[in-house]
């Protein structure tokens, strides 16, 4: 039985859903990529789901398409926000999992907002996910 992590990072998108203060869902179709320890998000710093995370971590997964149609059950995990060291980490994961689309998304990114203008989101599962 494979575990979350190997199921998520199998789909090309996974629905985010993370939650505002007065706990109404807010879910978004990102890409993800794991390192066999985590999953790995790629955002914009000043993203609402940024904003949302510092003040809720708890977070579902779920395998969706490009448009955030869901196809699958929704997992329960935590994320918590990247240090610069661990921002670069998820890009390179990301542009691995990726290819040639990722690797212009993300060095298009740098050169418009700079290193800092986006930020690493690490999700990670309770026991027995």
């Amino acid at each position: 039985m494979r575990s979350a992590i190997e199921r998520l990072d199998a789909e090309h998108y996974v629905s985010l859903t993370t939650f505002r203060r007065d706990g109404t869902a807010v879910p978004t179709p990102v890409w993800l990529a794991g390192d066999g320890t985590a999953l790995y998000v790629w955002t914009p710093t000043r993203s609402g789901k940024v904003k949302r995370i510092r003040r809720r971590p708890e977070v579902t997964l779920a395998a969706c398409d490009a448009r955030g149609r869901v196809r699958g059950e929704a997992v329960p995990a935590i994320a918590e926000l990247c240090d610069a060291e661990a921002t670069e980490h998820t890009r390179e994961l990301i542009k691995k999992k990726y290819g040639w689309t990722a690797r212009l998304l993300v060095n298009l990114s740098i050169v418009r907002r700079g290193r800092d203008g986006t930020i690493g989101v690490r999700i990670t599962f309770p026991s027995g996910s």
